[in-house]
């Protein structure tokens, strides 16, 4: 084991009023009491970063935080991480395979359809959405009506 302070960069350390040793405006952190890796927990489960790969929680890291070896002490904790090794693309199956839908030549010819429901009621009693799209065109059709309308109705 190195010892960490006898990397180099100890020459360009300043305190700042707060007491923290800084090193080119970030915090530097001593690896006491495994901070390195109660920093890194941090950094990696945190709900904004949602497990980030080893390059962008370095790059996030590095703004705030340096100590020697930050780089090499990230790589492999994240390669530990059990959520970001089922994650990565290369672990995902494709769901099949991939074919072209059919292209529609006439407007009409293909639509698909939809319907929102249980929403506030309307003053002409209305509470649902029936929209109808070309796929074509793009075109769509927003048509109001009660959840209760039969079939024979719509058709």
């Amino acid at each position: 084991m190195y010892n960490e302070m006898s990397c180099g960069a100890e020459l360009q350390l300043e305190t700042k009023p707060n007491g923290l040793l800084h090193f080119l405006n970030c915090i530097w952190i001593l690896d006491r009491d495994n901070l390195h890796t109660f920093v890194m927990n941090e950094a990696h489960k945190t709900h904004y970063s949602v497990h980030p790969d080893a390059d962008k929680m370095y790059k996030d890291l590095r703004t705030q935080y340096w100590w020697p070896g930050i780089k090499k002490d990230i790589a492999p904790y994240v390669s530990k991480c059990l959520t970001c090794l089922k994650v990565k693309a290369e672990h995902q199956r494709p769901s099949g395979l991939l074919e072209q839908p059919e292209i529609p030549v006439w407007k009409w010819e293909c639509i698909s359809m939809d319907f929102i429901s249980k929403l506030p009621h309307t003053s002409r009693g209305h509470d649902s959405i029936w929209v109808i799209i070309d796929r074509l065109t793009k075109s769509a059709y927003f048509l109001p009506m009660r959840e209760g309308y039969r079939v024979e109705k719509l058709a």
